[in-house]
């Protein structure tokens, strides 16, 4: 009687235990797909906080970012230099580390990457919505939008 008792209480607790650890929820499907979207594609910038940027989609020197989910690095270019630097990204959270770039001599007569540059010190979130990136400053306030271009087939 003991022996059975016993052997009940073990394989109950061993299936309590194993239900509890391999139980996903909600907020980590939540993370997932937010890093999924945020991860391993292009981003052009087309706003600094709410002024759009005036670039042409084609062009070489539009603002842009790509989030590398395996070496965990951003790289891009700031409107003038190629930028680059590392990233820790969570549910809604971005901390992006120091940031390096090339220093090459750009016409650039409205301050595009200094703009972008300072943007990117602001950041502490993100948001993705299909093809819209929007990175958020500390209050919630938009400092880049972002789209993601279409890909030819």
């Amino acid at each position: 009687m003991f022996k059975k008792m016993f052997a009940v209480g073990i394989l109950g607790t061993a299936i309590a235990l194993t239900g509890c650890e391999s139980t996903p929820n909600a907020a980590s499907h939540i993370q997932a797909a937010n890093l999924l979207q945020l991860q391993n594609r292009s981003w052009i910038a087309t706003h600094i906080g709410n002024t759009a940027i005036q670039t042409t989609p084609a062009a070489q020197n539009s603002p842009s970012l790509q989030f590398d989910a395996a070496s965990k690095r951003v790289s891009g270019r700031d409107g003038c230099n190629r930028i680059m630097g590392s990233y820790e990204a969570g549910r809604d959270t971005l901390v992006l580390g120091q940031m390096a770039g090339t220093k090459m001599a750009c016409l650039d007569s409205n301050n595009l990457s200094q703009q972008f540059n300072e943007a990117l010190t602001k950041v502490t979130n993100y948001q993705v919505f299909g093809k819209t990136l929007k990175l958020l400053d500390r209050h919630g306030n938009m400092v880049l939008q972002f789209t993601a271009p279409v890909q030819p087939r």
